[in-house]
């Protein structure tokens, strides 16, 4: 039974993941800008160098972006070096994104220097029993927010 007390730390909860979140765009813009990037194409070089190399389609889908954004996209972050495009050996009608992961890390490691600092130092305040609630938080909204995605993909 929910008492007053679990529906008021729960609203909490859910306002602080707000400001959070609200908090994390404000920072990736701030730094996307002193890169030289908007804060969507520093978001979207993350993905990519988390992924790897993936076809134009198949980041599209995955973003939910049309073929001419990422065709877009693709074209910002080749002008800086950060990607380039390659055609696939076994159909040439398909175009390969690959992130310049080593250009990028570059020209990002020093903006998230401090921020790694700081991140390291608050993580390892917490005892394993803390991390191993967060972690299971983390996996838990992840796999809910992978959710909701796809069902506003399938409703589409």
């Amino acid at each position: 039974m929910e008492t007053s007390y679990h529906k008021k730390k729960i609203h909490e909860f859910r306002t602080l993941g707000r400001r959070y979140s609200d908090t994390s765009i404000l920072m990736h813009e701030a730094i996307a800008r002193k890169a030289g990037l908007s804060g969507t194409d520093h978001k979207y070089l993350g993905l990519l160098i988390e992924r790897g190399a993936i076809t134009a389609g198949e980041f599209s889908k995955l973003t939910g972006l049309t073929t001419g954004a990422v065709t877009g996209l693709v074209d910002r972050l080749e002008k800086k070096n950060l990607a380039k495009r390659e055609f696939d050996k076994h159909d040439r009608r398909k175009v390969i994104i690959v992130p310049r992961t080593e250009t990028a890390m570059k020209l990002l490691r020093p903006l998230f220097s401090e921020l790694d600092r700081k991140t390291t130092a608050l993580v390892s305040s917490f005892s394993d029993q803390e991390l191993d609630v967060l972690e299971r938080y983390f996996r838990s909204a992840i796999q809910i927010m992978n959710e909701t995605i796809e069902s506003l993909h399938t409703d589409n």
